[in-house]
C-alpha cells in the first residue's frame, strides 16, 4: 500500500499546537465560529421575539368585529372607525375602594336529595326538568 501522508493537515496541526502568534490567532477564530454557531439559535430567538413584540404593540383591534389591522383609521373588514371604542355597559368604570366591614355575601343552603337512581334509570341533571307543553 502507497499511501500518501496528508503534509497540509500535519503542518496545520503542527501550526495549531505551537505557541505561536498564527496558531493562537487560528485557535481564537475556530473558537469564535464555534460559540457563534452555537449561540445563533438563541440570538434568533430573542431577535425574533423582539420582533414580535413591536409588531404586537401596533396592531390594533377592531371594536365592532374584532377583526385585527395594522392601526388604519378604519377597520379593513368592517369599515367601522377604528378611533372609536365601544365597551359593554360596566366595563370600565372602577367602583371605588370595597369596605369589607360593609360588605355582605349571602349564601343559600339547598338540600340535595340523597336518593340513588336505580341502575338502568337515567338521571336529568338538577334543573332540566321536563316541561309539558
Amino acid at each position: 500500500m502507497n499511501r500518501s501522508i496528508p503534509w497540509p493537515w500535519l503542518l496545520l496541526a503542527l501550526v495549531l499546537l505551537l505557541p505561536s502568534p498564527a496558531g493562537r490567532f487560528l485557535l481564537d477564530l475556530v473558537g469564535g465560529l464555534t460559540l457563534t454557531l452555537l449561540l445563533l439559535p438563541l440570538l434568533a430567538g430573542v431577535a425574533g421575539l423582539i420582533g414580535w413584540q413591536i409588531l404586537r404593540q401596533r396592531l390594533r383591534t377592531c371594536p365592532s368585529c374584532g377583526a385585527v389591522g395594522f392601526g388604519a383609521s378604519a377597520c379593513p373588514a368592517c369599515g367601522a372607525a377604528a378611533d372609536r371604542e365601544v365597551r359593554s355597559p360596566g366595563w370600565g368604570r372602577d367602583p371605588g375602594p370595597i369596605d369589607p366591614r360593609t360588605a355582605t355575601i349571602t349564601i343559600e343552603a339547598v338540600d340535595v336529595p340523597s336518593s340513588q337512581p336505580s341502575p338502568g334509570a337515567t338521571a336529568d341533571p338538577p334543573g332540566a326538568g321536563s316541561e309539558g307543553g
